[in-house]
């Protein structure tokens, strides 16, 4: 595997492989990668003859008092992981390559309708930080395909709409989330749990699991199903950022007549805030 920091040596390098009749695949990730990094890594070696991941912490889609300083860097580890998981190219560009003329009067790009509420809400400015960024990663890779985790699920479909409206010749595929035996979304930020708080985090699952199977038996009362489900993880000590039934594709508010549903949660467990989601599809005589 060939790790490159310029954008200058990542088209020579794309180019080189384009030459030889390679489709390519692209990962981008922030890096302290995990084996749901590594599984869309295998997913694209599946689909693809040359990979390309790239690991950047990209100060655009940090707020005002997140982790964008302590975030970890892990690159060694990251790319003995990479390697194993069949990547050809890695990209490791600074802030100053990335935005050579600062951040401040960067273009940016703004996603309508997916990009709001939810996630968009809590974090005002981060969906616009990645959508300008993974323009830009497209724009420097153009790649044949991008795989992205569903663990962010919104973060998926503003990318999907990003795509389909700049027309972009990239099929984005969504890998579904990889999680511990307990349930656990991994996630680099769940690193940052103690223990105590690690013990408690699968609860955010578990309560997704129990809304899903509701609403598999029928349960249309969506009030009354977040109402009882909020109040389980409430009690299981965490700060819950927002619990919500959407329609799956244009992550509107659902209805009782729809029938491709995600759950979508946002929790605290002291300062390290988690999130994870079920898709739930619904017999069309449900």
């Amino acid at each position: 595997m060939n790790t490159v920091k310029t954008v200058r040596e990542l088209r020579a390098a794309v180019a080189q492989a384009r030459a030889e009749g390679k489709q390519v695949g692209f990962v981008p990730t922030m890096g302290n990668l995990h084996a749901g990094h590594a599984a869309l890594v295998e997913k694209a070696a599946q689909r693809v003859d040359f990979v390309v991941a790239s690991i950047f912490v990209n100060p655009l889609q940090f707020g005002a008092g997140e982790d964008l300083d302590k975030y970890p860097r892990t690159l060694v580890a990251d790319q003995e992981r990479l390697l194993a998981a069949g990547c050809q190219l890695l990209f490791t560009p600074s802030v100053e390559e990335m935005y050579p003329e600062g951040m401040t009067g960067q273009t940016r790009v703004s996603v309508q309708g997916v990009s709001e509420g939810l996630c968009g809400a809590s974090r005002p400015g981060h969906f616009e930080g990645v959508a300008t960024v993974v323009t830009k990663l497209f724009n420097m890779v153009q790649p044949d395909l991008a795989i992205f985790g569903e663990k962010d699920f919104q973060q998926l479909a503003v990318i999907r709409t990003l795509v389909r409206d700049l027309n972009m010749p990239i099929q984005v595929i969504g890998e579904p989330t990889v999680r511990a035996a307990d349930g656990l979304a991994l996630s680099s930020r769940n690193g940052y749990l103690s223990a105590e708080q690690r013990a408690l985090a699968p609860v955010l699952y578990q309560t997704l699991a129990q809304i899903g199977d509701a609403l598999q038996v029928g349960g249309r009362d969506f009030v009354a199903l977040l109402s009882a489900a909020r109040k389980r993880i409430e009690a299981a000590g965490l700060r819950l950022d927002y619990l919500e039934i959407r329609e799956a594709e244009s992550l509107r508010q659902a209805t009782a007549l729809d029938h491709n549903l995600v759950i979508l949660v946002a929790a605290y467990l002291g300062n390290t805030r988690l999130i994870d989601n079920l898709s739930v599809t619904l017999a069309a005589n449900a």
